[in-house]
């Protein structure tokens, strides 16, 4: 099969070349991927570190080729969205059918592509905050894909929504649309506490958005764009002056058990265009170069998909 492959010797680090078909394990099906989406971390971050040849990827659409062996998951031909730590960019994927999530009928499966880590991790993220209607969340890096589901999700779950975005003037209108009902440019910026926070940027913004968390609220942090430590002060931890049983989670998304009915809820909602996925960037395979250069240079306010050929 044809795939994306590490390849120090190209600008991107990567080029189309030929590779094994995978061999599923008996819960896994065969999937022939028609698309899949970028995340910043896997482009900055895994792809700096993999080794020549190697096959990267996280969040992949297509078609169920074979069904897995033990009669899990949907039978061939079902159009699906997966999740998985690698093996994403190639033609033909093994998926553990608990991290499978089927896709409605004709569905545009480059959008669906957007779903598996962004959309999950925002959901997740926002389970973790535990009920939050009528309360107030801090959702921020508001315009990246985690976060346009974050603010979207809060929303839809009944919350007064406060998005963080380094450019208001430019992202606010936006940002409004998606549901955020104040847009501010970062947790400083805030002139009431919040209840809790999905956190994508990590370092000074983490430390603030918790010092403006409420009595009992929450931070959950699964982002680091900052790249930044985070670096609390003497007595951010002490329980008086209305700071009593604030808290701080995070989770490893392909540790949560059973993804799969989350991300055929998901595919619903953005097929129905209950959710926006929010496509920035749209390419066949072959410019995957431009599509990681704009990711690179935080140029791109949404996610990134290739469509393979």
């Amino acid at each position: 099969m044809r795939a994306l492959v590490v390849d120090r010797s190209v600008p991107s680090g990567l080029r189309i070349g030929e590779v094994p078909d995978p061999d599923p394990a008996p819960n896994q099906a065969l999937v022939r991927v028609t698309a899949t989406s970028l995340n910043d971390g896997e482009i900055r971050f895994v792809l700096a570190d993999a080794a020549d040849g190697a096959v990267l990827g996280w969040d992949a659409a297509g078609i169920v080729e074979r069904a897995a062996a033990d009669g899990s998951g949907p039978a061939a031909g079902t159009p699906v969205i997966t999740l998985g730590a690698a093996g994403a960019w190639a033609q033909l994927r093994a998926v553990d059918t608990g991290l499978l999530g089927i896709a409605p009928a004709g569905a545009d499966l480059g959008t669906l592509a957007t779903i598996p880590v962004a959309g999950t991790t925002a959901l997740r993220a926002l389970h973790r905050l535990g009920p939050i209607v009528g309360r107030r969340v801090l959702v921020t890096g508001a315009t990246g894909g985690v976060g346009r589901y974050a603010v979207q999700l809060a929303r839809m779950g009944g919350a007064h929504v406060v998005a963080a975005t380094g450019d208001p003037s430019r992202h606010g209108d936006q940002l409004r649309a998606l549901g955020a009902n104040e847009v501010v440019t970062d947790p400083s910026a805030l002139r009431d506490p919040v209840d809790g926070v999905v956190d994508l940027i990590g370092g000074r913004q983490l430390v603030d958005a918790y010092q403006r968390l409420s009595e009992g609220g929450t931070l959950v942090a699964v982002g680091h764009a900052a790249g930044q430590d985070e670096r609390f002060e003497f007595g951010a931890f002490f329980g008086d002056q209305g700071r009593h049983d604030r808290s701080i989670a995070t989770f490893f998304l392909l540790s949560c058990p059973n993804l799969g009915p989350d991300l055929s809820w998901l595919a619903e909602q953005v097929t129905a265009g209950t959710l926006d996925a929010g496509v920035a960037w749209r390419g066949d395979w072959d410019r995957v170069g431009e599509a990681t250069e704009v990711l690179l240079a935080r140029r791109l306010h949404g996610k990134a998909v290739l469509d393979l050929r």
